[in-house]
């Protein structure tokens, strides 16, 4: 068998096994590749939706057992805080609003929805009189919960 030959053959047994690996039924090499092509995209996608839910959520559960997922992530300069919660209470929205306060927060862009749910995606930027300087995503994270469990508090 010549080196060219053996060079094909290797060539071929790799298709066949990147065809195998991303469960393609094609068998024409470019087929092959277009379908390995989508099998990484959908992987990727995987992955990314597997971190978001990892990294930045955490559902924490208050003595009433009331889910509440906050998440936030750093921005260029500030933050996007969502906030979820199966249940709206009165106080809420005010309670987080004096909590980005506290921090030294800004909001500025906001959509709200308090009907039955309580959601509030947010971006708050640090304020001119710079107290917000040295706050990490996690600090805003563990003031929202704060403001969140303190209003639930109330209610009982």
């Amino acid at each position: 068998m010549s080196s060219s030959d053996r060079k094909k053959e290797a060539l071929y047994q790799k298709l066949m096994l990147l065809r195998d690996v991303t469960n393609s039924t094609a068998m024409n090499k470019t087929s092959i590749i277009v379908d390995a092509s989508k099998y990484i995209e959908e992987l990727k996608q995987k992955v990314e939706n597997l971190n978001q839910e990892i990294g930045t959520s955490e559902v924490s559960t208050v003595q009433n057992s009331l889910p509440v997922q906050v998440t936030v992530e750093t921005l260029e300069k500030g933050f996007l805080i969502n906030v979820y919660s199966e249940k709206n209470s009165p106080g809420l929205l005010v309670s987080i609003l004096e909590a980005f306060e506290e921090l030294g927060l800004d909001v500025l862009d906001a959509r709200v929805s308090c009907t039955d749910s309580f959601q509030l995606e947010a971006v708050g930027g640090d304020n001119s009189e710079g107290n917000a300087e040295g706050i990490d995503a996690q600090g805003v994270k563990e003031a929202v919960l704060q403001a969140i469990k303190n209003v639930l508090e109330s209610e009982e």
